[in-house]
């Protein structure tokens, strides 16, 4: 396209030019050839009549022009058939007082252009090597209607072939890129599907061309990262399984060996000490081996998307404080919720007492007192809020390092606490729950020290009342 419009307004400047130039230069030769023919007739200081005469034989030598003459001689001024004096400009006059060459000027006046000459009359000396102004100066006005409409023809003429080679180019530059892009857009087309998950796609590969070996890279990449999933997927999955069997196995050795360290420990005060101190470790590397295990058994049921919700509509202060005294926590945990009854959701209530749980069980373990668990309610539209429960403690808080990894499975922490009774389960099991719910949950550390739990459950109008009046209610 820029090429067509380039090239036709290219054209049209070199013919124009070529038009104009040929018509100025026959009109200044043939003009030159009837002021020098005036020339040899008119004395070199003439009168009125000598130059009117002048002026007329010029004009008689060239009748169908349509010629304007004029001559000037010092004050003498004479013309035919018009003055047109006012044609001439400055540059012009000055011009043609000071050369000994013809000068010319196309004008335009009131929208049609016309082609103005000067030219002076010289003579030589008697040597005849040297050629002066006599100070008589001829000028000519011609109408270049017909330059003008030969202009116009090109114009038209030209704007067709343009328009003719504009249409051209544009085909072709739209079955070019129509070849280049239909392989791009199926590329495109394809890496969202892949991105959707969809990995046995593959394009059609057509040609040898750089856009077709594109096309067979990028299907020899799709088939290298369809076998790697699937092998990676089919790896995962017996990981899954391998956890979920050796859970499952472990479970009934767990409960004899749980059933025998309870007979023992009825009666472990009979026993010596050192055998009561060796029956008091079984009993507890047998109580946090029954919990790992009961951990992995619920991990694993995560991972095979077997967990179902047992919804019920609870009152979530209630339930909080019923976590805590289960656990006699109540004199450990200091509590902000609103008042029974108010804050009403659909939750279950089982996975909520682990999340609860494994959240203020954390802070007593890893924190320092106090401990504080506060409820709140944060409006996100007029018929959705959310219910905000913060665990925060008084501890060293968590550092920058583990805050990415904190609710990984089997990280901890710190390094000392690799031996600890902590699995390093209990915080991906209570993202897991949090995330079934459709909740958020997040770590940070406080500013004044120690670190904070932020879990948020939706909290639905048509189930809760969230009036401000109601929050506040210190426990």
């Amino acid at each position: 396209m820029v090429s067509a419009l380039s090239t036709g307004a290219l054209a049209f400047r070199e013919a124009r030019t070529g038009v104009l130039q040929q018509s100025q230069d026959a009109v200044i030769r043939q003009f030159r050839a009837s002021v020098d023919a005036v020339a040899v007739y008119t004395p070199p200081g003439p009168d009125q009549s000598e130059l009117d005469a002048a002026v007329n034989h010029v004009l008689h030598d060239n009748p169908s022009q349509g010629w304007r003459v004029m001559a000037t001689y010092g004050s003498l001024r004479a013309y035919t058939p018009s003055a047109d004096f006012a044609r001439l400009s400055p540059e012009l006059l000055r011009s043609v007082h000071t050369k000994r060459a013809a000068v010319f000027q196309r004008v335009n006046v009131d929208g049609r252009p016309y082609l103005v000459v000067g030219m002076p009359v010289t003579y030589t000396t008697g040597e005849g090597t040297e050629s002066r102004l006599s100070g008589m100066v001829m000028f000519l006005v011609v109408p270049q209607n017909t330059e003008e409409a030969y202009v116009k023809a090109m114009i038209s003429g030209i704007e067709r072939a343009t328009l003719v080679a504009l249409c051209l180019a544009v085909a072709l530059a739209l079955v070019a890129a129509r070849g280049v892009l239909r392989p791009v857009r199926a590329l495109r087309r394809a890496t969202r599907r892949m991105a959707e998950g969809h990995l046995d796609v593959r394009l059609a590969v057509n040609g040898s061309d750089e856009l077709a070996d594109l096309s067979q890279s990028f299907n020899d990449t799709a088939a290298a990262l369809e076998r790697s999933v699937a092998e990676l997927r089919r790896l995962e999955a017996q990981a899954r399984r391998f956890v979920a069997d050796v859970s499952h196995e472990l479970r009934t050795p767990l409960a004899a060996m749980t059933a025998v360290t309870d007979v023992l420990d009825e009666n472990a005060l009979r026993l010596d000490r050192e055998t009561g101190d060796a029956l008091r470790l079984i009993s507890e590397g047998t109580g946090r081996l029954n919990g790992l295990v009961n951990d992995l058994m619920e991990i694993s049921r995560f991972d095979a998307g077997a967990v179902q919700l047992n919804l019920d509509e609870i009152d979530l202060a209630e339930s909080v404080q019923r976590t805590l005294a289960s656990r006699g926590w109540q004199s450990q945990v200091e509590t902000h919720v609103p008042r029974p009854g108010v804050l009403r959701t659909r939750v279950d209530p089982r996975r909520l007492d682990v999340v609860m749980a494994n959240l203020v069980g954390n802070a007593l373990r890893h924190g320092a007192p106090p401990v504080r668990l506060s409820m709140s309610v944060r409006e996100e539209r007029a018929d959705v809020a959310w219910a905000v429960i913060e665990v925060t403690d008084n501890g060293p808080g968590i550092s920058e390092e583990a805050m990415p990894h904190i609710f990984e499975r089997f990280y901890k922490a710190s390094t000392s606490r690799t031996r600890s009774e902590s699995s390093g389960l209990g915080l991906a099991i209570t993202a897991e729950n949090v995330r079934l719910h459709g909740g958020r949950i997040s770590a940070a550390n406080v500013p004044g020290g120690g670190a904070v739990f932020t879990v948020e459950l939706p909290l639905h109008r048509d189930s809760a009342d969230v009036g401000d009046t109601a929050l506040g209610a210190a426990r």
